[in-house]
């Protein structure tokens, strides 16, 4: 069964709170969901501002491989004449090949939201799509509040699905859009659906209830063959249908076409991309995409992955971008350490194995959690080995803090180390401690290793270990680093936090120099 995707990131995905995407943000992201199979790319809703007027204005010269970009609208106002609605007009100006127009599917919302007769609204949609249809376009309707219609009053969603269909609609799309509706609701009312129309039915659901995936499935299985959603599942409120699930889901599941196997590989790519523009922290415990998603971290876990990768996994992490993790942790067992040790490519007989556990054991009571700091789990067993030499060697430090005469808080560090048989003694002054034995440590540092130049902190995480002891606590530090071509994580752990950082900063550039070529 081959099913239509449609993407409404843009729109939909746009109203999520704390997220602005710009026209250049818009444009992009259209071009990754066109490289990913996204037959429907919805672009915005021209009506309502400038930036989505410019979005199309420029997609309009642009070549697509698959997708027909969409424009977004509603059907023309109560009591007015179609061809004189500025937002129908705004629709036809933007020359998409497809419109979507949402329309009230309620009694209930035709009532009292639109404060209009359910005649009148029954006119608006009839008159809105025949118009659109006759200009040439595509014709989507986003029949909204579907589902709480069809239960409160589904003769009246009947009469809306009808009025739609014999105007012309190519597609009648079930919106479950308050988010509550149960997959039982789901399934009866697209199954009545698909007897009122021979039109195709989409579904678009919302997560207010967390069931907008299952909302999804279920509509599927009763007789849509559109899914409407957005990558993370981005949207108003709680979110709309977060496609980087469902599209594995159908494909690898119930086995729908959806995308092709390379499309399908690229989807862990396509969260982080997205995510990235939209300026949020990737979400680690998303299904398929994100980082805990094939993460094992118990020992039993960790013993049965070493035997078979189906014992804990439900699909092969490699047919979404994504990989297997195996995390070290006070929780692990030897085999969990081995298949980490295997993972890296090193050879460990079962007394190195075992020596590895019982120092991870004894870090992690000092504080230390190597979970998000693979980088130092990995240089924790590489300085086990006899045939190890470290390329440098940190001596000493020195921080001041000081404020004189109400001045700015000045920050100096001085910093000793040594590469080879030679000695550097480094100071740097720095917008705060960290950042000042930063840039005195770097000073001595790339003289011999350039290409720690591209190394730079991404992140930097300080969490208090005993909250009892206050200020006299110790804390654990979580430094991530990229090169621009990959991402690592060391720790540090003190009663000191400049020891902490210290500790995981030393781990970091260690790091760089077994993963950098050079410059």
């Amino acid at each position: 069964m081959h099913l239509s995707l449609y993407d409404t990131t843009l729109r939909d995905g746009a109203q999520t709170e704390g997220v602005s995407f710009s026209t250049e943000d818009k444009l992009r992201i259209a071009e990754r969901l066109d490289a990913y199979g996204m037959a429907y790319i919805e672009g915005g809703f021209p009506g309502s501002n400038p930036k989505d007027r410019e979005f199309f204005q420029r997609a309009a010269k642009m070549s697509w491989r698959q997708a027909r970009i969409t424009a977004f609208g509603a059907t023309r106002y109560k009591g007015r004449r179609v061809d004189d609605d500025p937002t129908v007009a705004a629709l036809l100006d933007c020359r998409t090949p497809a419109v979507t127009i949402v329309a009230k599917f309620s009694r209930f919302q035709a009532e009292t939201v639109l404060e209009t007769t359910t005649d009148e609204n029954l006119a608006m949609i009839r008159d809105t799509v025949a118009h659109l249809k006759r200009a040439g376009r595509e014709v989507l309707v986003d029949a909204e509040h579907f589902y709480d219609g069809f239960q409160d009053d589904a003769a009246y969603t009947r009469a809306c699905v009808e009025a739609a269909s014999e105007a012309g609609a190519d597609w009648i799309v079930l919106c479950d859009t308050n988010g509550g509706a149960l997959p039982d609701q789901v399934g009866a009312a697209t199954r009545a659906a698909a007897g009122w129309t021979d039109a195709p039915l989409g579904v678009h659901t919302h997560n207010d209830a967390d069931l907008a995936a299952a909302n999804t499935i279920a509509a599927v299985a009763a007789g849509a063959r559109q899914v409407q959603g957005t990558i993370n599942g981005f949207g108003e409120r709680c979110g709309n249908a977060n496609l980087t699930t469902l599209i594995p889901t159908l494909q690898l599941k119930l086995g729908c076409a959806c995308v092709t196997p390379a499309q399908l590989r690229q989807t862990t790519d396509l969260s982080r991309y997205v995510g990235e523009l939209a300026n949020t922290p990737p979400d680690p415990f998303m299904p398929y995409v994100g980082r805990s998603a094939f993460a094992h971290k118990a020992g039993y876990h960790g013993s049965g992955m070493s035997k078979h990768a189906r014992a804990y996994q439900h699909v092969d992490p490699g047919v979404v971008g994504n990989e297997p993790r195996i995390l070290i942790s006070e929780l692990a067992g030897r085999s969990t350490i081995a298949a980490r040790v295997r993972q890296l490519g090193l050879a460990a007989d079962d007394a190195d194995v075992g020596a590895a556990l019982a120092a991870v054991k004894d870090l992690e009571d000092r504080g230390f959690q190597f979970e998000g700091a693979e980088a130092s789990f990995e240089l924790l067993l590489r300085r086990r080995r006899g045939d190890y030499r470290a390329p440098f060697q940190f001596v000493d430090f020195l921080v001041l803090v000081e404020t004189r005469g109400g001045r700015d808080m000045l920050s100096e560090a001085m910093a000793k180390i040594r590469v080879g048989d030679e000695m550097f003694h480094t100071a740097a002054e720095g917008n705060g401690p960290v950042n000042a034995l930063d840039q005195a440590a770097r000073k001595a540092l790339d003289r011999f290793f350039p290409e720690l130049r591209r190394t730079q902190l991404v992140d930097y995480k300080v969490r208090i270990l005993d909250s009892g002891s206050a200020t006299g606590a110790g804390v654990r530090v979580l430094i991530q680093s990229s090169n621009g071509e990959r991402e690592w994580g060391t720790v540090g752990s003190s009663t000191n936090i400049i020891e902490a950082s210290w500790l995981a900063l030393m781990d970091s550039y260690e790091y760089a120099l077994l993963v950098s070529g050079p410059v």
